[in-house]
């Protein structure tokens, strides 16, 4: 068998036009498609990420996420930046706090953490 790639990561959201804002407006990911899906009760947003997609799918009765971030399943999702300082103090400017940088101890390479609007862990990794 052979995976050749990721091809899109899916979130579940409580409040998809805030997160709808916090990923395509202040994120600047592009938006691929959007949907409601009646038959569902819940919008789906397929984002541009490099070469991946993000899928949004906005479901305002789904179950919070019970610990952070050490919960089963997805623990973070990490974005490969090239100038972290950089994108910290753009996130920063936007109003969305970043933990301090540091080093990742694994890869030397330099490392930090903020949330989206219902408190997923999203790391930059340099």
């Amino acid at each position: 068998m052979k995976l050749d790639a990721i091809h899109h990561v899916a979130i579940i959201v409580s409040d998809y036009q805030r997160s709808r804002e916090f990923y395509v407006d202040k994120l600047g990911f592009k938006v691929i498609r959007e949907n409601y899906r009646p038959d569902r009760g819940d919008w789906k947003l397929d984002l541009a990420c490099g070469d991946i997609e993000l899928e949004i799918f906005g479901q305002d009765w789904a179950p919070e996420r019970p610990d952070k971030p050490e919960a089963r399943g997805l623990r973070h999702l990490a974005f490969k930046v090239e100038e972290i300082e950089k994108t910290v103090a753009e996130l920063e400017s936007l109003g969305i706090p970043c933990e301090e940088i540091r080093l990742d101890g694994y890869t030397g390479k330099k490392m930090t953490f903020f949330f989206d609007p219902d408190g997923l862990p999203l790391e930059l990794h340099q």
